[in-house]
């Protein structure tokens, strides 16, 4: 936990600053939420290995008998703790909020979080975390605004040329039933798989094998690991994704993937494919147990290590609120980027609701924000409802001045912008 000087809390600000506009710029809306949960939220088996570094807070009231009474039983001993993270507190307030709330709804949260980490060069026990989540669009549209939203503030920051390795939970775990290895023990198999660039091939069967995995799927694994492999142009498209699972995966996971990339190219014109801006890893695990479908990070040239990352966990919220929400989040590493880059300030002059009919493709609609984005419009999208009044209402008191309405096929010099009384 750290001070900071007055040329760094302004340089921090700064940062915070283009973060925070650049989102808004994108549609999402900040709230925030108390530093502290309760106890048993904290530790609901959804925040991994996170759980075990989670700061908790003494019940009031207790004695030093009380204390010893209740030494070996954590609940008893507190009943809150520090957030360790910003999602779990994101799924108890749309749980405790949702009729306030858009059905979808794109939330902004930029805030400290506590763990008790050993504490080292990059690794605090208190850091800000920057969160952009998308809640009840299980379409790729919302990965696609988040991926979209990220890699814009990066350029804003001065971090251009970063990409985003992309995979699917259930294509990791797709794959290892076709190599055989049971339900039980694919935890594990998971971990271990997440060590590939560090400790390669040959380390990761050996350490399957020491973990007494089924051997007959770590021969299958390994064999797949050195497989022949040609390079491939577009790093990221439906024959690359094929290219590197084994047979078997399902064809709707591959959509899903398919229709990410697509949207994510539109969103993000280039010269030539090759500089589509995301990489298929077919490996790439991410740790925290909530993640149910599409995971993402965040990489730049500059360095080795990622700046952020993030993913689908459909099933966090249903634990709160008793009916399952689909959910994608983003988080910017605030701490690790905020070393790399000096940062002005940027402003949006309007502010754009585009409404669209429900058969307009993702792909088509996202290249239309980009060319408002590159405006210097702020630009939110809405599906047209039979009443449209309550969300055009809503972008009124949101600080959006202006709409149009989009149709299959439409280009932004077709569009008539009219403005939102």
């Amino acid at each position: 936990m750290r001070d900071f000087l007055p040329a760094e809390k302004a340089r921090r600000e700064r940062v915070l600053a283009v973060i925070r506009d650049r989102y808004r710029a994108h549609g999402f809306d900040e709230i925030e939420t108390p530093v502290v949960e309760d106890y048993d939220r904290l530790h609901s088996g959804l925040g991994g290995d996170n759980e075990k570094l989670s700061f908790s807070i003494l019940r009031r009231g207790l004695d030093a008998d009380g204390i010893r009474a209740a030494a070996d039983d954590p609940a008893a001993l507190a009943d809150l703790g520090l957030r360790y993270d910003l999602t779990v507190p994101l799924a108890r307030f749309y749980a405790s909020h949702r009729a306030e709330l858009p059905s979808v709804f794109r939330a902004v949260q930029i805030a400290p979080v506590w763990r008790a980490e050993r504490p080292q060069k990059g690794r605090y026990r208190q850091f800000v975390q920057c969160d952009i989540d998308v809640l009840g669009d299980a379409t790729p549209r919302a990965e696609a605004e988040l991926i979209a939203a990220t890699l814009d503030t990066l350029d804003a920051l001065g971090l251009a040329g970063a990409t985003v390795r992309i995979n699917d939970r259930r294509a990791l775990d797709g794959m290892l039933a076709t190599f055989g290895f049971a339900d039980a023990e694919r935890a594990g198999v998971l971990i271990t798989i997440d060590k590939l660039d560090k400790i390669g091939p040959d380390g990761v069967a050996g350490e399957l094998r020491e973990r007494g995995a089924t051997p007959a799927a770590v021969d299958a694994f390994e064999a797949f690991l050195r497989r022949p492999q040609t390079r491939e142009y577009n790093p990221y498209g439906e024959r690359q994704i094929r290219k590197s699972l084994p047979e078997g995966i399902p064809d709707e996971v591959i959509a899903h993937l398919v229709g990410l990339g697509e949207a994510v190219a539109a969103a993000r014109p280039a010269s030539d494919a090759s500089e589509i801006p995301l990489v298929f890893d077919p490996f790439l695990v991410r740790g925290m147990g909530y993640y149910t479908g599409t995971i993402f990070e965040l990489a730049h040239p500059s360095v080795s290590y990622s700046l952020g990352g993030g993913g689908r966990y459909d099933g966090m919220i249903g634990r709160f609120l008793g009916s399952d929400v689909p959910a994608v989040g983003f988080s910017i590493g605030f701490e690790r980027i905020v070393d790399l880059v000096e940062a002005g300030e940027d402003a949006a002059a309007t502010a754009v609701v585009l409404v669209h009919d429900a058969d307009v493709p993702v792909a088509e609609l996202l290249a239309l924000k980009a060319s408002f984005l590159a405006e210097g419009a702020r630009v939110r999208l809405e599906r047209r409802t039979k009443n449209l009044k309550p969300t055009l209402e809503r972008a009124v008191s949101d600080g959006y001045t202006e709409f149009a309405t989009v149709a299959s096929g439409a280009e932004r010099s077709s569009l008539t912008l009219k403005p939102l009384a």
